[in-house]
């Protein structure tokens, strides 16, 4: 079955074609270890999770790196201020090795708690200093680097285009508008590969250029080529990454040896909470270890994340966490209510069964579509014959969710009662969102709109590309409540004839939430004749 994936690259929705069929070969951008990571960084890990488990499931066996940045990453995510792990080292009264240890043990810590898969390969920046020095020398050997008083800075004028990924016109940027400018830059957008370090500086190695310590890019660079090629299948990383890090990546390959490093380039979008962006000083930074200490199996977070495509921004609410957790208790009960079921299945329904089991074959193989996916391990769940088979599609459903759907349930933990109606107040409301809507990225032609539903009783809401999970309770009690809480329906959600009209002409046919159903317009509106008379 044909595979695709949407390529920052291209820009569109591209068919899969692997270098080596034998071997997919992936690399993903890891950590900065200088403090606990969240789970909006979690969410990023649970998309390259299933990225992983979707390409087993098509057969594919997977050589995965991904680094884990324990220097040369600065505050300012460019060539300004002061190394990430020196700052925690400092606030934290610990040397940069003890907190990167620290950290990187939290990190692992919290993907064994998801259960996502670790890569195959974990490499360390300062265990690969020897491999980024030589990159850095044959740079600046094939004329793309330049030494000053501070640096040794990579040339984006030599390159034939540059950015690659992004939009920018570098041309007709003015300078310093939206970059910091080094008077002795040649170009505003060159960025540091090597980085001259001040006599005090912890964290340094001796070079041509003498003590000093790598830029934040030149790692994924060197670690990426030396355990997977020139060239590999798949570059993956938050969609933050895109305009510096990952532009900068493929300067870089480009400078050494002519290629871009990936074929396929993938992004996953923001976690955004209560609608706004995630922030210390708005005190709504969480981690795994909070969604833990609400009493919730960790696993509940994973399936809330299936709720959204992996390219649209999630909106976290605990109500929505709140229904996941509802979700997964039944689908545990479900696989153990079919492994012990003794309901004899005729030959009609295994050609049922196997129907699912293609249509969730082809979601996962769109563009790793989860929502839709999700659709599907509910239509086996709720399968009316109760039989083993059933559960042994939902547990190879299972091998892609990686929810551990074969687990019993324990005993619940005391949870507490989530509030609901409760937004935040119009100040930081407005706040939230004007921050949010600063790093909005839209994406409206390949935008999917996927009403499946977590729980019963509970609805997925998109708007202005954020979908969140509410209760229907929360909803307005008008017609038009009424309407979208219909939008549930096993039909509907696989984007069969509309489930109001059943007029297969019906605009609603794709179940786009969006659309109207003709015949329910078209009385709601004789209705309101009728009174205004």
């Amino acid at each position: 079955m044909d595979l695709y994936f949407y390529n920052t690259l291209t820009k569109r929705k591209d068919l899969f074609k692997p270098i080596n069929p034998e071997e997919i070969r992936i690399y993903s951008c890891g950590p900065t270890v200088y403090k606990d990571a969240t789970i909006g960084n979690m969410r990023t890990n649970i998309f390259q999770d299933v990225l992983r488990r979707v390409l087993r499931y098509n057969g594919y066996k997977i050589k995965h790196a991904m680094n884990i940045t324990d220097v040369g990453h600065l505050v300012s995510d460019g060539d300004e201020g002061e190394d990430k792990m020196l700052k925690s080292a400092r606030e934290e009264h610990k040397t940069p090795l003890q907190i990167a240890e620290h950290y990187t043990k939290l990190f692992f810590d919290d993907l064994k708690s998801l259960n996502i898969e670790t890569p195959e390969i974990v490499c360390k920046a300062t265990d690969h200093i020897k491999e980024m020095l030589e990159y850095v020398e044959k740079l600046v050997e094939n004329g793309y680097a330049y030494e000053t008083s501070t640096a040794i800075y990579f040339d984006v004028s030599k390159l034939d285009k540059y950015p690659i990924l992004t939009n920018i016109d570098v041309e007709n940027q003015k300078a310093g508008a939206r970059v910091n400018v080094d008077p002795e830059k040649r170009n505003p957008y060159d960025f540091a590969l090597w980085i001259k370090a001040p006599e005090n500086h912890l964290m340094k190695w001796d070079s041509p250029w003498g003590p000093s310590y790598p830029g934040w890019h030149i790692e994924c660079s060197a670690m990426g080529q030396k355990y997977l090629g020139d060239q590999f299948d798949i570059h993956t990383g938050g969609i933050d990454l895109i305009p510096t890090h990952h532009e900068n990546e493929i300067a870089q390959s480009k400078g050494k040896c002519g290629k871009i490093p990936a074929n396929y380039w993938l992004h996953g979008e923001y976690l955004l909470i209560n609608g706004g962006k995630m922030s210390k000083s708005l005190g709504n930074v969480y981690l795994v270890k909070d969604i833990k200490e609400k009493g919730y199996d960790p696993l509940v977070y994973k399936l809330f994340s299936y709720s959204c495509h992996y390219r649209n921004k999630l909106n976290f609410t605990w109500e929505g966490i709140d229904s996941a957790s509802k979700s997964l208790e039944r689908l545990r009960n479900s696989y153990q209510t079919n492994l012990n079921g003794t309901d004899e299945l005729s030959d009609e329904d295994r050609t049922k069964l196997s129907q699912i089991e293609e249509n969730f074959h082809k979601a996962i193989n769109d563009d790793l579509n989860m929502p839709l996916a999700m659709s599907f391990v509910w239509e086996a769940a709720r399968f009316e014959k109760k039989n083993p088979e059933v559960a042994k599609l939902l547990s190879k459903f299972d091998t892609v969710l990686g929810i551990k759907i074969d687990e019993i349930n324990s005993k619940k933990e005391e949870i507490p009662q989530v509030k609901q109606n409760n937004p935040p107040s119009d100040k930081e409301d407005n706040l939230n969102r004007d921050k949010a809507d600063e790093s909005e990225q839209k994406d409206e032609n390949d935008k999917n709109l996927n009403n499946q539903d977590l729980d019963e009783g509970q609805i997925i809401e998109d708007k202005n590309n954020e979908v969140t999970v509410q209760d229907e309770s929360s909803q307005e009690s008008d017609e038009d409540s009424d309407y979208n809480n219909q939008d549930l329906s096993e039909e509907t959600s696989k984007g069969y004839t509309c489930n109001i009209c059943k007029d297969p002409k019906c605009p609603r046919q794709k179940g786009d939430l969006r659309i109207y159903c003709i015949h329910y317009k078209e009385n709601k509106d004789k209705n309101k004749d009728n009174k205004d008379k």
